[in-house]
């Protein structure tokens, strides 16, 4: 079956003079003319027009389409393939920007007016955030997703700047009441997730610009750190012995940023739910103990006192997502693991 100019212009939907402009430079020259001179194209010159706006929308030029076609031609099946590729990358890249212009129509809607700048700040942030976190996982965090919850965030960050900047100390009690609301946000922000704390840590040491535009500098994560260890010691102090309290104040907060990697997994583990003599729940159980041994020392006593205060401070978990349940699944592994070892 041939086909003229005219046909494969229409079925195509380019236009006749861009046929003729490829006929022109060598580029899709057609198999054959008609008695009366007319272009007639043959399946191959099809195939071949196919290959030529694959290549098109891949960005190339019409001369390096022609210099990628003079050479060995791949199937046409990988071009196609190829072509797919690209329509998918461009689905994911609209709905991408679909879903940032969701979350600016929401602050619009809740009574914000970011100016022009913010609006690219913004746009810029989200794109950041797509590079941590999947599509299915940024809706799943309310940092991402909740424009209160933004507010808030930089609401607590203004009011941790503001006591830095008065003089304000860890060991002031104002500083350790800033420090434990921002747990309390941690765990709002991150939807109790530890996983998404661990990149959203990661992001914020790896991303340029962003601890300047976020107002989180190196200075106050530590001033936080540092306030929030002291604030908890404050509270441990009710509940714990003179001799306790040195060996916390020593070891305690020490290894803050082993603790969620670990209690990822082990919320993962119960998600799976793995028994409690599966192998790798024992292996997690066993690093609670020793991050937990690390700063409560092996007294059997103490341990009972620090639990006892974990039960009854809701303050000493919050931001943590250790609740009831993972406490409960480590216990019963370590006890089986007791019991294995009499």
């Amino acid at each position: 079956m041939l086909l003229t100019v005219g046909e494969l212009a229409r079925r195509c939907g380019l236009t006749v003079r861009t046929l003729h402009h490829y006929d022109a430079i060598g580029l899709l020259q057609p198999a054959s003319r008609s008695a009366a001179g007319y272009r007639l194209y043959a399946r191959a010159d099809i195939e071949r027009l196919h290959r030529i706006q694959a290549l098109r929308q891949l960005g190339l030029s019409l001369t390096d389409i022609g210099t990628a076609l003079s050479g060995p031609q791949q199937p046409l099946a990988d071009v196609v393939n190829r072509q797919i590729a690209q329509i998918d990358r461009e689905l994911t890249e609209a709905k991408n920007l679909r879903e940032r212009l969701v979350y600016l129509r929401a602050q619009l809607a809740n009574g914000q007016s970011p100016d022009l700048a913010d609006w690219l700040d913004t746009l810029e942030l989200m794109t950041m955030y797509e590079k941590y976190f999947s599509p299915e996982e940024l809706k799943d965090l309310p940092l991402h997703t909740d424009p209160d919850v933004l507010a808030e965030w930089s609401a607590l960050v203004s009011a941790v700047q503001s006591a830095m900047d008065r003089g304000a100390t860890p060991e002031d009690a104002d500083a350790q009441i800033l420090a434990l609301s921002w747990m309390t946000m941690v765990g709002r922000g991150t939807g109790n997730n530890p996983a998404f704390l661990m990149r959203l840590h990661a992001m914020n040491e790896s991303e340029p610009g962003l601890r300047e535009r976020s107002g989180i500098s190196r200075e106050l994560e530590q001033f936080v750190e540092q306030a929030m260890v002291a604030g908890r010691l404050a509270i441990f102090e009710r509940y714990l012995t003179p001799h306790d309290m040195q060996r916390m104040h020593s070891h305690y907060g020490r290894q803050m940023y082993a603790w969620p990697p670990l209690i990822a997994e082990l919320r993962q583990a119960i998600a799976e739910n793995l028994p409690s003599d599966d192998q790798h729940a024992q292996q997690l159980a066993r690093r609670w103990m020793e991050l937990f041994r690390a700063y409560a020392g092996d007294d059997p006593a103490t341990h009972a006192r620090i639990r006892e205060a974990y039960a009854k401070e809701p303050e000493l978990r919050s931001g943590s997502a250790v609740d009831d349940t993972l406490l409960d699944y480590v216990r019963q592994v370590l006890s089986g693991l007791a019991n294995k070892s009499h």
